[in-house]
């Protein structure tokens, strides 16, 4: 998938994460969170098909893991981490990386898809929002700082 962004008319394009991406996920992930995920919960995830990229420029900008899991007979889609390089945020590559997870999501036959979002991060609760997400529960001290985390909620199809 190739998308303008909106901001500034760079090319984001996303496509499955490789190994050679792992350094600029995690340069990402240790930019955008005090609680930043090893290189090691990454490397784990490779081959699966929720684990995106987006590039610009020939660079990675963002990514996001997500993944199914069958709970109680029905299967449970799961938006793991997303983050954008400060360099390019507000620039349409979290929408972009959003849309493409959704989109998989579906594929490998999930009918809801959840995450969980820091209660204080109000742009990351309002762009879940824009794609359709509702608050369900708050989880007291679900980040290893104690602040609470809010359960997000979306059907698909």
């Amino acid at each position: 998938m190739t998308t303008p962004a909106p901001e500034d008319g760079e090319t984001v394009s996303i496509r499955p994460a490789e190994r050679a991406d792992l350094l600029a996920v995690v340069r990402i992930e240790n930019a955008s969170f005090s609680q930043a995920w090893p290189y090691d919960a990454f490397e784990r995830f490779l081959g699966e098909p929720g684990f995106l990229v987006a590039e610009t420029d020939g660079k990675i900008a963002g990514y996001v893991v997500a993944d199914v899991t069958q709970q109680i007979g029905r299967a449970l889609g799961h938006v793991k981490d997303v983050a954008v390089h400060p360099d390019h945020r507000r620039a349409g590559v979290a929408s972009a990386l959003l849309s493409r997870s959704l989109g998989v999501l579906a594929a490998h036959g999930a009918d809801t898809v959840k995450l969980e979002v820091r209660r204080s991060n109000d742009g990351a609760k309002r762009l879940y929002r824009e794609f359709g997400f509702e608050p369900l529960r708050r989880v007291p001290s679900y980040y290893a700082d104690g602040e609470d985390a809010i359960v997000m909620i979306r059907k698909l199809g």
